[in-house]
């Protein structure tokens, strides 16, 4: 009777422990959440020594969409969304405030890349724009990106990037009206753009917070890449967007055909038929970018908050697979935001990228992997104003202000 009892205990133990979707057969994984951060005053260091670099007028001094991939040769691809070039003057700016300051008039880049040392060192800009505008007042902006072979089993390698395609927009959708998911070619080592194909076409879709852009993540597994997309439903007010997800078997980003796109119960090769893996319109969901690691078995996205909090505060969210049932928010945490001298503080974080090939002693990890828990985190920063015009002057009088930050997180176990 007591060998009974006890084995009821233990089983009884082991079912609360998981929730109550993953009692249904999915696999069982660890519940992960950030456990503890710090500022990664190194890696921010090293794009502000960049950025403030005056030797060169034709270099990166700041922009956002922060993305990396690490390359055969040990270099890094860094790639960038809306970038200023041009020059940066030390401090004081015209304000008298103790800040490195651009021209006001300094144009804005739809996008750009910049090349990494494998010792870590910032070296060179790419000629920028590095991806053409498809047509008149759209423009892309990259995203994920990975080394993969030129085609399945073919020695050769090169990098797959995947575009956001947008058109000008009005009203909520000054950021721009999402259009299109591409992928472009580039050949190694010398990262020419070789060629761009389209693999999901959302223009067909009246409501444009229902359309989906794809890549905001990647994470290999199985033979397989995990794109991660959403939807723009926070240009709709809604306080947070819905998460989709996509996968291409391994070598294939490039090929449209071989997309498919998780529709709730199942993978379907009709982009149309996709349905969300995170969101409910309300408290849970992401924001207009996130991102995804494995830690072991768990899957774990990073995000921008529901909310105002997500303004500046990250949360996350953990699963034992890609398609979920997704579990969270956990506890959030907030990272620096660099000051301003100005009465109102109004900078703000957006944007949040894991760094898998840059992460603290789990450095050298891959494909969305992470080691010992530990990865680095980098969040893009602005600042905010209703009149885009007010928020550019702060962003050219503090050139901190619209340039990645860093922090390294700690992985650990979730309540």
């Amino acid at each position: 009777m007591l060998l009974a009892l006890l084995v009821a205990l233990v089983v009884a133990a082991l079912f609360t422990t998981l929730p109550d979707e993953d009692r249904e057969g999915a696999a069982y994984c660890a519940p992960r959440k950030v456990a503890s951060w710090s500022a990664d005053e190194l890696t921010t260091g090293e794009f502000t020594r960049y950025g403030n670099d005056a030797s060169r007028t034709d270099d990166w001094t700041g922009g956002d969409g922060t993305h990396s991939v690490r390359l055969p040769d040990g270099r890094v691809l860094w790639l960038f969304s809306d970038t200023y070039l041009g020059q940066v003057n030390p401090p004081p700016n015209l304000a008298g405030q103790p800040h490195s300051w651009r021209d006001v008039n300094t144009p804005l880049l739809r996008n750009s890349g910049v090349v990494m040392s494998a010792a870590g060192r910032l070296e060179q800009t790419l000629p920028a724009p590095m991806f053409p505008d498809p047509a008149a007042g759209q423009w892309r902006w990259p995203v994920a990106a990975k080394v993969e072979a030129r085609s399945p089993g073919a020695d050769e390698q090169v990098v797959r990037v995947v575009l956001w395609t947008r058109e000008n927009g009005t009203g909520p959708w000054i950021y721009g009206v999402p259009v299109a998911t591409e992928v472009a070619t580039l050949s190694l080592p010398d990262l020419r753009v070789e060629d761009i194909v389209k693999v999901s076409d959302q223009s067909g879709i009246e409501d444009p917070a229902r359309r989906v852009l794809y890549g905001t993540t990647a994470v290999d597994q199985d033979g397989y890449t995990y794109v991660f997309g959403g939807s723009d439903e926070q240009a709709t007010a809604r306080p947070a967007s819905a998460a989709h997800l996509a996968r291409v078997p391994d070598g294939r980003l490039a090929e449209p055909g071989a997309w498919e796109y998780w529709d709730g119960s199942d993978w379907d090769t009709r982009d149309v038929r996709s349905r969300p893996v995170l969101g409910n319109g309300g408290e849970k969901g992401v924001g207009s970018a996130f991102t995804v690691v494995r830690d072991g078995s768990t899957w774990v996205l990073l995000t921008m908050a529901a909310g105002t909090e997500g303004l500046t505060t990250v949360t996350s969210y953990w699963a034992c697979s890609p398609s979920g049932p997704w579990y969270g928010p956990t506890k959030a945490f907030t990272p620096p935001l660099p000051h301003d001298s100005a009465p109102r503080k109004d900078a703000t974080a957006y944007n949040p990228q894991a760094h898998p090939a840059l992460g603290g002693a789990g450095a050298g990890a891959a494909g969305g992997t992470v080691r010992d828990g530990q990865v680095l985190l980098s969040y893009d920063v602005n600042w905010l104003d209703a009149t885009p015009r007010v928020g550019q002057s702060h962003i050219t009088r503090n050139v901190d202000l619209y340039r990645p930050r860093f922090a390294r997180l700690k992985l650990g176990p979730a309540d």
